[in-house]
Parts: structure tokens; C-alpha cells; sequence
């Protein structure tokens, strides 16, 4: 007699691959790639808006810088994910968010969980919950029911490299060329005009009292002394005077400058105004004289000031004979 024996059946049992979750340090790293260059962008355009004059060229460029980069970086966080599958500091360290059941986070999603990051950052420890919870989550994490995982290498975009390096560059470029903006629309001027007010300070009056002064006795060199003073411009005006004068009686007129107030000012002119006082004539025919005038100053090719206008709001007044 045969006896027939069954052999059992095998059923092989598979386990499921573990999830793989990001640890914290590169969480850490893939928002620091996507938040800080928009930020310091944004931060540096910021300055260099409340720096230039208000609707002005400059001041219009920074509000469309600001606009542009706050759109980038939120297309960057909450779009591109939605799309791809990934920001660009999320494809550099290989890493996803999804939902729980391993399901790509969409847009919204994502923008609420980037909303409920503000609980973390209020708590701080929320952002810190990372490195003992199981699922590895933030506070963000566990009340939009989603979590990150690590991607495997090939699932990450080609080029992803190249892409970051480039767009950190081009962020880094672009705050260095609003503080040259900085610099050169504002400091500079700035800078240079408060020279002007320093040189003036020295110069100007010195430059106004030679140019009244003078002595019949050295005339003709006080007068060409006068005229050097002087732009292209106001350098006529002074020398039909200077003919009166020489038509005339010349007599001594000797002016010195006892105040002054400098009204405007730019890197290359100013105008001033001043308070003057001399003397007119000589003994016994000498009288004390004052007035008040408004000068314009510029300055030439030469790097010197000039006498460019010269108004006399109150004309001399003379209290002796």
C-alpha cells in the first residue's frame, strides 16, 4: 500500500521596507536653502528702498525686487513641491514632505503648513520636536498630518547643484548690488555733500570778503584777483562793476564776513548766506558799512569753488560819516 503524504506549503512573507524619515539636521538645511537667500534679499532690497528717495527710479526697483523674490520663494515652497515634488533646498538634501499615507502634500497643504511653522517659531521647541518624536515632525507636522521622508539618490532632480549654486549666487549678487546701490545713490552724495559743507565752511567766506576788497593803490591785481574767483557765468557781472568802479573815485573797500549760513548744499554747489561788515573809504572820509548777501558757490574741473551768483539782500548801510 502507498501512502501519499502533502508536503506543507511555503507562503514566503515579505517585510515592507522601513520608512526612511529625514532626520532634523537636514530638515534644518533644506529650509535654511529655501528661506534665507529670498530673506536677505528681501531684507537688504528693504533697507535700500527706506535709503533712496521715495518713488523714485531706485525706489521703484527695490519694491519690484521685493515683490519678485517674496513670488519666487513662495512658488519655490509651495508650488514647486506640488509639481515636482520637491523645493530647491528639499532636492539638494533629498527630501519630500508628504501626507502620512505617503501621498504628496499639495499646495494648500503645504501653505498651511508653512502658516502653522509660525507655532513653532512662537514655541521654539516646536522646531526642536524633531529630534525625539517617532514620526520625527514638528508641531506644523502634526497638525497638518503630514511628515518628511528621505528620498532615495535617484529620485532626486539632475543638476540640482548647478541649479542651487546659481541661485545662491544670483541672491548674493543682487544684496551686494543694493548696497552698491546704497552707496553710490545715497552715502556717496551724502558723503560728498557734507564735504561740501566742511569746505565751504573754510572757503566761502574767505572767497566772498577777497572778492569785495580791494585798494585803489592795488587795484588792478585785487580786481584780476577778484575775477579768478568766480565761474564763466558770474565772472561778467563782477567785471561791468569793476568798471564802475574804475571810472569812477575808487576808494579802499575792505569786507569781512562775521556769519554765515549755508542754506543748500550738494557734492559740487551751495549757496550761503552772509553777514558782512567793513569799512568803505579812508580817514576822515571813513565810514563803517554791513550787508547782507546770498552767494551761490560751485565747483570747477579743478576741484576749487567759485562764485557762481552773488545777490545782495540788504544793501550796505553805513554807520559813520
Amino acid at each position: 500500500m502507498t501512502v501519499v503524504v502533502e508536503e506543507p506549503q511555503i507562503t514566503a512573507i515579505t517585510e515592507e521596507a522601513p520608512i526612511a524619515l529625514a532626520r532634523w539636521h537636514v530638515r534644518a538645511g533644506a529650509f535654511a536653502l529655501d528661506v534665507l537667500p529670498a530673506t536677505a534679499v528681501v531684507a537688504t532690497t528693504a533697507l535700500v528702498s527706506r535709503t533712496v528717495p521715495a518713488r523714485g527710479v531706485w525706489w521703484w526697483l527695490s519694491i519690484s525686487v521685493i515683490g519678485v523674490v517674496i513670488l519666487a520663494m513662495l512658488a519655490n515652497r509651495l508650488l514647486l513641491p506640488a509639481i515636482t515634488g520637491w523645493s530647491l533646498g528639499r532636492a539638494l538634501f533629498g527630501i519630500a514632505v508628504v501626507r502620512r499615507d505617503g501621498e504628496p502634500a499639495g499646495p494648500w497643504r503645504l501653505l498651511l503648513r508653512d502658516l502653522a511653522h509660525l507655532l513653532d517659531t512662537a514655541s521654539v521647541v516646536g522646531w526642536l520636536w524633531p529630534l525625539w518624536d517617532s514620526r520625527r515632525r514638528t508641531f506644523a507636522d502634526m497638525l497638518l498630518r503630514t511628515e518628511v521622508r528621505q528620498l532615495e539618490p535617484d529620485q532626486r532632480p539632475p543638476a540640482i547643484r548647478r541649479l542651487v549654486a546659481a541661485t545662491v549666487l544670483g541672491a548674493a549678487a543682487i544684496c551686494l548690488g543694493g548696497a552698491a546701490v546704497s552707496y553710490l545713490a545715497v552715502y556717496s552724495p551724502e558723503r560728498a555733500t557734507q564735504q561740501t559743507k566742511e569746505q565751504l565752511a573754510t572757503q566761502g567766506p574767505k572767497i566772498v570778503a577777497q572778492m569785495l576788497t580791494y585798494d585803489p593803490k592795488s587795484l588792478h591785481d585785487d580786481f584780476a584777483r577778484a575775477l579768478s574767483l568766480t565761474t564763466d557765468k558770474y565772472r561778467g557781472q563782477l567785471a561791468a562793476q569793476q568798471d564802475l568802479v574804475q571810472k569812477g573815485n575808487p576808494v579802499v573797500n575792505e569786507y569781512r564776513v562775521t556769519d554765515y549760513g549755508i542754506s543748500s548744499a550738494s557734492p559740487d554747489r551751495a549757496t550761503m548766506l552772509m553777514f558782512l561788515q567793513g569799512r568803505r573809504g579812508a580817514a576822515p572820509d571813513e565810514r563803517y558799512i554791513s550787508a547782507t548777501v546770498r552767494v551761490v558757490f560751485a565747483k570747477g574741473g579743478d576741484g576749487r569753488w567759485r562764485v557762481d551768483d552773488l545777490t545782495v539782500l540788504t544793501k550796505p548801510k553805513g554807520n559813520g560819516k
